[in-house]
């Protein structure tokens, strides 16, 4: 295993994003349709949160309710902004952070993705399941 590998031979380049004043049901949609768990949250183009699908669940019913009962998820969903479900207090990483830091940060850390910025474009992002996908092809 190389020591001083970069985060950007792993993480994700093609990177779905929300805009901050995008509501929960698009949030939902993309979630489900692109089968992720994380979406970076962007507000004049820079990195201002990210939502997880388990954000959403926490306030809805989205996965709890028959689907002959979906307004009730538009009415939980209206009730809440996205930047009222977001984390908010990131750390980001650049895209020269060794694959180690990062491994570091999420082990330490209460979250399980990192905005990849360089300067102020978001230019990947990267997951616990980047690691360890990365850590079992290294078996």
């Amino acid at each position: 295993m190389k020591k001083r590998t970069p985060i950007s031979k792993i993480m994700t380049t093609k990177v779905i994003t929300l805009n901050h004043n995008d509501d929960l049901e698009t949030a939902e949609a993309l979630f489900k349709k692109n089968n992720i768990r994380h979406i970076p949250v962007l507000k004049g183009g820079k990195v201002i949160g990210i939502l997880s699908f388990t954000d959403l669940l926490r306030i809805s019913f989205a996965d709890a309710v028959d689907e002959d009962e979906y307004e009730i998820d538009t009415v939980v969903y209206n009730m809440f902004s996205i930047e009222q479900v977001m984390a908010k207090n990131l750390i980001s990483v650049n895209s020269e952070t060794t694959i180690k830091e990062v491994a570091e940060i999420l082990s330490k850390r209460e979250f399980h993705a990192l905005p990849v910025v360089d300067g102020e474009n978001l230019v990947g992002i990267v997951t616990t399941t980047d690691l360890i996908n990365y850590l079992l092809e290294q078996f």
